[in-house]
């Protein structure tokens, strides 16, 4: 490339500062030779943002959120400063990840190839199981209720390493074109958790813009610490998310999504985890209800991360 347009870094921080340094730490050495980086603190309650402003170098911006708006919300605060700042791509990055140093690199060569491309994703690893895929693109199979994460656990050995277009890509690593925000809006805050990078990558594509994975683009994510596996809000945000996302782009399968999380409760009953059945439930109880952003019901666990 002739040219080197402006990136923005978006790291949306709560409650893991030592995962942001470290994340940072992985971003400076970047190959990349146009870009800032931007730490948003999304209300953090372990003093996260005094130890930030500590150890972080005075060329790394931090602001506050204020409060714990969620990822779209948080990532929505550092993208609009961004943005104002003349950035020409945002970055959004989990906080607990590192990067290759030529993963942003690849992520804007492959978006220089055309105005068309509005969205960008990498190809995502375990951290603790650095030769296994997380995420390498995903693919959603209108009419049919399937979701299918290429590449979930499987090996590397190349088999995803073509620049493909998906229909979404992870909000773990996700470059965006400034000028496809002006057009198709920040992400809906309306989510809270989860879904919310799905629905701003098929509101891209109702726009015309592609969406592609870059597999040349390598994060490695530490999802263990990520995810609370089988919690409340976990099952909460992602049926009742679900069903959003399909009011809006597929609403002829909102009857087979409510039989399958029926069918996913029992079973989780059988086994005698009740959280998720809790949380399914209560995410259709607030779907039903219009309720949406953070914990509608009355059971008020939030997560941050993806």
């Amino acid at each position: 490339m002739d040219k080197h347009p402006s990136v923005a870094i978006i790291i949306l921080n709560w409650n893991g500062w030592r995962d942001t340094l470290n994340c940072v730490s992985s971003c400076q050495k970047l190959s990349w030779p146009n870009y800032s980086i931007l730490v948003v603190d999304n209300g953090s309650t372990d003093d996260s943002e005094k130890y930030l402003r500590q150890n972080l170098p005075a060329d790394v911006a931090i602001i506050q959120s204020g409060a714990n708006l969620g990822f779209a919300g948080g990532n929505n605060h550092g993208i609009r400063r961004a943005i104002q700042g003349g950035a020409e791509y945002v970055w959004l990055l989990n906080n607990d990840t590192e990067v290759d140093p030529e993963a942003l690199t690849c992520l804007v060569a492959a978006m220089e190839n055309g105005p068309e491309v509005g969205i960008a994703g990498s190809k995502i690893y375990y951290f603790d199981n650095p030769r296994t895929i997380w995420f390498a693109g995903g693919m959603w199979r209108k009419g049919r209720l399937h979701w299918l994460q290429r590449g979930a656990n499987q090996t590397d050995d190349g088999q995803f390493d073509q620049l493909t277009t998906v229909d979404a890509v992870s909000g773990c690593s996700m470059l965006v074109r400034s000028a496809a925000i002006h057009k198709i809006g920040l992400m809906d805050e309306n989510f809270f958790l989860y879904w919310e990078d799905t629905e701003w990558c098929a509101r891209a594509q109702k726009y015309d813009y592609q969406v592609v994975f870059v597999p040349q683009s390598r994060v490695w994510h530490k999802i263990s610490v990520s995810t609370v596996q089988s919690s409340f809000s976990q099952y909460y945000y992602f049926t009742r998310n679900g069903f959003f996302f399909l009011r809006q782009y597929d609403l002829w399968m909102i009857p087979v999504f409510c039989l399958y999380n029926v069918l996913f409760g029992l079973k989780s009953l059988m086994t005698g985890n009740i959280q998720p059945l809790r949380g399914l439930a209560h995410g259709c109880t607030d779907f039903m209800r219009g309720r949406k952003g953070p914990v509608a019901s009355s059971f008020n666990t939030h997560l941050q991360k993806k």
